[in-house]
């Protein structure tokens, strides 16, 4: 039995070479070995879970990154977590650095919000703490009933274009498909850390996130009824979203567009094409999770795009092979120390220095 001199396990909820590459990473820099545990599907489809050491009385951490099949990995995690409930675990953590379901964290229409019923489950499981970094909206660490701790990739992204891109250059906003009030914050943090100019992209290739966010379809307009119709409210005027536009000079600067998640890229290709006919010589896409959907890699490819930087918080191999643009940063370190500094029962605030709201 392979019985550990810290006090604590670290396993993997995903037994594919992809998933345990992370986890594989962090317990390199912990200086411990994986837990020895056997996650797979059955012939049905059904998740299943075999622990091969024993885990009582001690810190378990599961490391669980998001490959495609996302609701497999929830699976995953969460019978993993009631599996060493099970086995009399006394605390379970859980180290998920891109939290699925997050963009579903509003009410929309007639829908759900998904995040706060994944986090439900998660504590129905067993697990005492969550482990994260960048959620799509801060808030939604109010949906867990246990400690979360959010982490920030932005040190080792603000580190890589201090190392890697050393022309002058303009970091730019995201344009307005994207363009929350968390996205705007961040790219100015940005900004002022690396003493830069902010541009800002106003204007729309497609539809927009928040028109689906407040149910203003929901009830439909027309409607049939008997007797009294009620109140008629004042008809508001349909929106009309102009072309992209570029609110500052780019002209002859490299571009570098931030913000969290970079999944469907149509948008961002649409901004790199804009930026490129106001002359920036250069334009990096720079986000914490690259999900990178579908046709992604093809596109990015045959763009005006010249890098897409992410960090390896969920997989993307595969991506990163169909497109020589994608590069990865590391953010394993984080990570790690965040693992012992909970388990030492350690400050956390160390991981937070010099990091604001706004990050």
């Amino acid at each position: 039995m392979n019985i550990s001199r810290s006090g604590y396990r670290v396993f993997s909820a995903n037994s594919t070479p992809a998933s345990t590459e992370l986890a594989k990473k962090i317990t390199e820099r912990l200086g411990v070995e994986l837990g020895k545990s056997v996650v797979f599907q059955e012939s049905n489809s059904e998740t299943k879970v075999d622990l091969k050491e024993s885990v009582r009385g001690q810190d378990v951490f599961i490391i669980q990154t998001i490959p495609r099949d996302v609701n497999t990995a929830i699976m995953e995690l969460l019978v993993m977590t009631y599996a060493l409930k099970s086995a009399c675990a006394r605390n379970i953590i859980g180290v998920v650095p891109y939290f699925p379901y997050s963009k579903q964290c509003k009410l929309r229409k007639r829908g759900s919000v998904v995040c706060k019923l994944l986090a439900s489950m998660l504590a129905k499981a067993g697990a005492s703490h969550v482990i994260t970094m960048d959620l799509h909206q801060k808030e939604i660490q109010g949906f867990f009933s246990f400690p979360v701790d959010n982490l920030r990739a932005s040190p080792f992204l603000i580190q890589y274009i201090q190392e890697e891109v050393r022309t002058q250059i303009r970091l730019l906003m995201t344009l307005k498909s994207f363009l929350t009030p968390l996205v705007c914050l961040r790219a100015q943090s940005f900004a002022e850390r690396l003493r830069l100019g902010l541009a800002v992209m106003h204007g729309d290739a497609h539809h927009s996130e928040s028109d689906m966010t407040d149910g203003r379809n929901s009830p439909p307009s027309t409607r049939t009824t008997a007797g009294h119709t009620g109140l008629e409210l004042p008809l508001m005027m349909a929106k009309e979203k102009p072309p992209i536009s570029v609110v500052g000079d780019v002209g002859g600067r490299i571009a570098i567009v931030v913000d969290d998640i970079i999944d469907d890229v149509e948008d961002f290709v649409a901004a790199a094409e804009a930026l490129k006919e106001r002359g920036a010589y250069k334009i990096y896409i720079m986000a914490t999770h690259g999900l990178l959907s579908a046709e992604a890699p093809r596109l990015i490819e045959e763009s005006a795009i010249d890098e897409v930087v992410v960090t390896n918080t969920v997989p993307h191999e595969v991506q990163k092979l169909q497109c020589s643009k994608i590069k990865t940063v590391d953010v394993s370190m984080i990570l790690a120390e965040a693992i012992r500094r909970i388990h030492n029962g350690e400050s956390m605030s160390y991981l937070f220095r010099n990091i604001t709201v706004d990050d």
